[in-house]
């Protein structure tokens, strides 16, 4: 039986173990001590790395598990990362070794240039796992794509499937759902998420997996023809915004300053 375990790193980061009997893979690796320490609790062997891109919170540890344990290392065709074994762009698929999952590669840039994201599209068991283009309630920063970029890799993961568990890679939801609730006050499901959020918080408990059915009715990223949405964007750009783009834009501009 597939099992997807989040493994602590840093601040906030989640590095995701996959496992499946005494097989496991590992996404994101920035940090190679807690994988090597998880692996070796639980009795596990890792046979692949898989990156969504080359941030250094997600590959640090990436070189080291690699050497250790001499396995394969998925990652993004369009970023330079060193011990990539097999570069991914969109259209591609791979069996996991070890764990025999089949994912499904889309390309995902905003974040970063060549930032990818794995889907599983098992209709009894869908899960992504998208790095830091989609947080629970928010986005990642732009800090190499543009805005229409990243709201076309966006509008790509809210079309999967509303039960698609969403594996990103950050404990931010408290905070995203802060600024969620300046944008959409009036958003009664978002008001009872950050309740539930809150609590999991008060009780030591990661707030993801979240799902794409939730970040659709939630998440403001993902809500930029909502008429609330638009109607702040159109208060903090003091003028009429209607194209999705800019709506965006406005309101990711917004969340830096927040």
């Amino acid at each position: 039986m597939l099992a997807i375990h989040a493994v602590p790193a840093f601040q906030d980061n989640y590095l995701w173990v996959i496992a499946r009997g005494p097989d496991a893979a590992v996404v994101d690796p920035g940090d190679a001590g807690p994988i090597e320490r998880f692996l070796a609790a639980q009795g596990l062997t890792l046979r692949a790395i898989l990156a969504t891109h080359h941030h250094g919170d997600h590959v640090g540890g990436l070189a080291a598990l690699a050497g250790h344990w001499q396995c394969p290392v998925f990652g993004p065709a369009g970023e330079r990362i060193a011990g990539i074994t097999q570069a991914l762009r969109e259209g591609d698929e791979i069996t996991v070794p070890g764990v025999e999952v089949r994912l499904a590669v889309l390309d995902v840039p905003g974040h970063t240039a060549g930032h990818i994201a794995y889907v599983h599209r098992d209709p009894d068991d869908p899960f992504v796992f998208c790095g830091d283009t989609l947080f629970a309630g928010g986005c990642g920063r732009l800090f190499e794509g543009t805005a229409a970029q990243m709201l076309r890799s966006l509008s790509k993961l809210a079309a999967l499937p509303p039960q698609t568990r969403v594996y990103c890679a950050h404990e931010y939801t408290l905070a995203n759902l802060r600024f969620a609730r300046a944008v959409e006050p009036g958003n009664a499901a978002l008001a009872e998420r950050q309740a539930r959020e809150a609590a999991k918080r008060e009780r030591g408990q990661p707030t993801v997996p979240s799902t794409i059915g939730i970040e659709r009715e939630t998440n403001p990223f993902l809500r930029w023809d909502a008429p609330e949405v638009v109607e702040a964007a159109r208060r903090q750009a003091g003028h009429a915004v209607s194209d999705p783009v800019e709506v965006f834009a406005t309101i990711r501009e917004w969340k830096n300053r927040f």
